[in-house]
């Protein structure tokens, strides 16, 4: 059985899940108490089935994880309906396709500031960090600009978001339970001391839109509308951070691929975006709890059981895609679940494709030459799985 803290398998997970594949079937994982369900049809059946619910287990002792816990009980990733599709429809009313256009400017300037001072560290260095100097600070400056966070805090919020993140990895330390706790706690005053300030003061930003937005005279409360901004920064820069870094990387080591975005990286941006996400998947489970007996593959799933659809594996099945281990940049269709289905895809993909296919081409174009300076270095994860460093040289 997959030992999910191997080093070997998690520099390299793809041959082990394409023999779980092969079982057909979903199974049942010992360790974890899980079932694993690694092709396409059984991870997509996993997203979509209504009796298989989202359904978050408090952490104990609870006076330690106050705030860890209400920032998932009360957010739209850990609910369920009828809760969830009233979160989900608020939100939706504040972070719509709307919204997400206008910010196509604001995604342009800030890739061009970050560019210029890739500039400085070619000058200075000759090499730079795709993730920490380009895919990194991109969706946050993005997503912190979008939310109205000031410019001069913005160091704050990746930490905060990193150390939360932790606690979905499959064995997180004891340190990383110490540090996921102080920073709920941390990240959860200063929203709600923006909260406070924006009901006083309206601005143009999303805390604003959230605070205000209603529907059938529900609105958010102010645990629902602090989770929605942590869930929004969280998730909505880690799928952006990872699968553009994995991507990336599998593309600098394909130069037959490369050369298609070196060459019209306009025409090539959206599948390539899409094709990142499939070929090495930023998320790669995500679990739901069987709220009644439930028949997955064949396999029942009995009330209570959880269950994780490995997007991962599912991207890489075979009988979906044509040379699925292979990178294709122009892959269309791309039936990918990189970003989930059913009630819970993810809100923030619209996003996240346009930050992606807005700064891709626009590295490309400043950088056609761009190729790596020393082997990446990938982060120890599997749920989470993307890269610390990225070095290139143009």
């Amino acid at each position: 059985m997959i030992n999910f803290q191997d080093p070997e398998f998690l520099a390299d997970p793809y041959p082990e899940l394409a023999e779980l594949r092969k079982i057909g079937k979903p199974i049942w994982h010992e360790e974890l108490g899980i079932f694993l369900a690694a092709t396409h049809a059984d991870s997509n059946a996993v997203l979509r089935n209504r009796s298989l619910g989202r359904i978050f287990k408090p952490k104990e002792p609870s006076e330690q994880w106050d705030t860890f816990n209400w920032l998932h009980a009360d957010s739209i990733l850990d609910s369920e309906p009828p809760k969830h599709t009233r979160l989900r429809s608020l939100v939706m009313k504040a972070f719509n396709p709307k919204k997400i256009e206008s910010m196509r400017p604001d995604v342009e300037r800030i890739t061009q500031s970050l560019l210029e001072g890739i500039e400085l560290k070619l000058a200075e260095a000759g090499q730079f960090d795709v993730i920490a100097d380009f895919a990194e600070p991109l969706p946050v400056k993005v997503i912190a600009s979008m939310l109205g966070f000031p410019d001069e805090d913005e160091h704050l919020l990746r930490p905060w978001s990193q150390a939360i993140v932790k606690m979905y990895e499959v064995s997180p330390s004891n340190e990383d339970k110490r540090q996921a706790q102080q920073a709920s706690a941390e990240f959860a005053e200063y929203v709600h001391a923006l909260m406070i300030e924006r009901k006083k003061n309206p601005g143009p930003d999303l805390i604003t839109d959230l605070a205000l937005v209603e529907e059938d005279g529900e609105k958010l409360n102010a645990h629902e509308l602090i989770a929605t901004c942590v869930l929004l920064l969280n998730a909505g820069h880690e799928a952006s951070v990872n699968g553009f870094g994995n991507g990336f990387v599998a593309a600098l080591k394909n130069e037959a691929q490369m050369s298609l975005i070196r060459q019209s990286p306009d025409q090539h941006a959206a599948t390539a975006i899409d094709e990142f996400l499939r070929f090495d998947a930023p998320l790669h489970l995500f679990e739901r709890t069987a709220t009644q007996d439930t028949e997955i593959g064949g396999v029942v799933i009995a009330e209570g059981q959880k269950i994780a659809a490995l997007l991962g594996s599912a991207n890489r099945d075979e009988s979906v895609f044509e040379n699925a281990d292979q990178l294709d940049l122009t892959r269309d269709p791309n039936p990918h679940i990189g970003f989930g289905a059913g009630i819970h895809f993810c809100i923030g993909a619209p996003l996240a494709r346009m930050e992606m296919a807005t700064s891709l081409p626009m590295l490309m174009k400043a950088y056609p030459e761009i190729g790596l300076a020393s082997e990446p270095r990938r982060r120890p994860t599997f749920v989470l799985r993307g890269y610390e460093s990225v070095f290139v040289t143009s």
